[in-house]
C-alpha cells in the first residue's frame, strides 16, 4: 500500500523548540557548577572597570567617589599631545609585532618536526626540556639572557670571538637596535615549547588513515606535513592568531623593565612601563588609568578587526 506524499509529509513530527527555563531545569546542576566561576569573572574582570572612571577624574586617595573632581577627557588629550607617548606606541607596536610573528609562528614548526618524530623516547625528553623554561620566571631568564651577552665571560661574545667571526665583545645590552631582537629571541626561547603544546593536541586528533593513504600514494614526509598536517590543524591556528591578535599590543612590561637600561630606554619603554612610570610611579593615577583604557581599547579593536577578516576569508572566529 502507498503512502501519498501530502500524507507522509503531514504525518512528519517536528520536535517542540524548549524554553530556556525548561533547558534550565533539565540542566541545573550544570548551571549550578558554573556559578562560582561566574561570580570569579564578574569579581575579578568585570567589577575592577569601575577603576575607569579615574580616567576621567582628577583623582586623589583618600577622598570619596563623589568628592573627586571630573575633568572629562583632559588626561586623554594630554595623553596625545605628549610626544613620548609616540615614541613609546612605536616601541610596543614595533616589538608586538616581532612576538607575533616569532612567537606564533616558531611554536607551529617546532610542533611539526616534533610530531614528525618516532623514537617516543626521545621525542618526550625534547618536550620536557623545552617545557621547563616557561616555569622559570623572567627575573631568572633576563639574568641568563645579560650573563650570555655579557663582554666578560659572555658565551655569545666568547662564540664569536673564538670564531673570528668579530675581533673585540659586542656590548650587545648597550645597542638600542637590537634591544628588540634580545627580547624577541629571549621570549621565543622561553615560550617555545609551551605554546607548541597546544599544536601538539590537536595534531594528536587528526585521523592516522590519512597519513596511510598519503603514504600508499607516495606522498612523502613534507608533502603529507603540508597537505595533512597544517590543514588539520589550521582551525587551530586560525583561533590562536586571532587571539594573538587581539593581545597584541598588551605585551606586558617584564621584560623590557628587566632587560632594559638607561642606554637603550628609547627602544626600550613601551606602554604599560610607561604606565608604570608616568602614571603610577608619579602619583598621577589618572593619568596611568587613561594609558591602561587606550591599551584596553585599541585591544578590543583589533580583536574584532582580526576576527571579522578571518571569519569572512576563513569561516573561523571567536565570536
Amino acid at each position: 500500500m502507498e503512502v501519498s506524499p501530502k500524507k507522509a509529509h503531514s504525518e512528519i513530527v517536528v520536535p517542540k523548540k524548549r524554553s530556556f527555563w525548561q533547558t534550565a531545569k533539565n540542566q541545573k546542576w550544570l548551571y549550578l557548577m558554573s556559578i562560582p566561576f561566574v561570580i570569579w569573572v564578574l569579581v575579578f574582570n568585570y567589577l575592577p572597570l569601575w577603576g575607569w572612571t579615574m580616567a576621567f577624574q582628577n583623582f586623589r586617595p583618600g577622598r570619596a567617589f563623589t568628592e573627586q573632581e571630573w575633568v572629562g577627557l583632559t588626561h586623554f588629550i594630554n595623553l596625545f599631545q605628549d610626544d613620548h607617548f609616540y615614541l613609546v606606541l612605536r616601541n610596543t607596536i614595533a616589538m608586538s609585532v616581532m612576538l607575533l610573528v616569532a612567537g606564533f609562528t616558531v611554536p607551529i614548526i617546532f610542533a611539526v618536526l616534533l610530531n614528525e618524530i618516532k623514537d617516543s623516547l626521545f621525542k618526550r625528553s625534547v618536550q620536557t626540556i623545552s617545557y621547563l623554561p616557561h616555569f622559570v620566571s623572567w627575573v631568572v631568564v633576563a639574568g641568563i639572557v645579560i650573563k650570555m651577552l655579557s663582554t666578560d665571560g659572555g658565551i655569545v661574545n666568547d662564540l664569536l670571538v673564538e670564531l673570528n667571526i668579530i675581533d673585540s665583545p659586542i656590548q650587545f645590552m648597550a645597542k638600542e637596535k637590537l634591544f628588540w631582537w634580545i627580547v624577541t629571541g629571549a621570549d621565543v626561547w622561553k615560550e617555545m615549547g609551551w605554546n607548541s603544546i597546544i599544536f601538539l593536541a590537536a595534531m594528536a586528533g587528526i585521523d592516522p588513515q590519512l597519513y596511510e593513504a598519503a603514504r600508499v600514494d607516495g606522498a612523502g614526509r613534507w608533502r603529507r606535513i603540508w597537505h595533512i598536517t597544517l590543514p588539520g590543524i589550521r582551525p587551530t591556528i586560525m583561533v590562536i592568531l586571532i587571539l594573538s591578535i587581539g593581545n597584541m599590543i598588551s605585551i606586558g612590561f617584564e621584560r623590557q623593565l628587566l632587560l632594559g637600561n638607561s642606554l637603550v630606554r628609547d627602544y626600550s619603554e613601551v606602554l604599560e612601563l610607561y604606565a608604570l612610570n608616568y602614571g603610577i610611579g608619579l602619583a598621577r593615577y589618572s593619568y596611568g588609568t587613561a594609558i591602561g583604557i587606550f591599551n584596553s581599547v585599541v585591544s578590543i579593536i583589533l580583536l574584532i578587526i582580526a576576527n571579522t577578516i578571518f571569519k569572512r576569508l576563513t569561516k573561523t572566529s571567536v565570536m
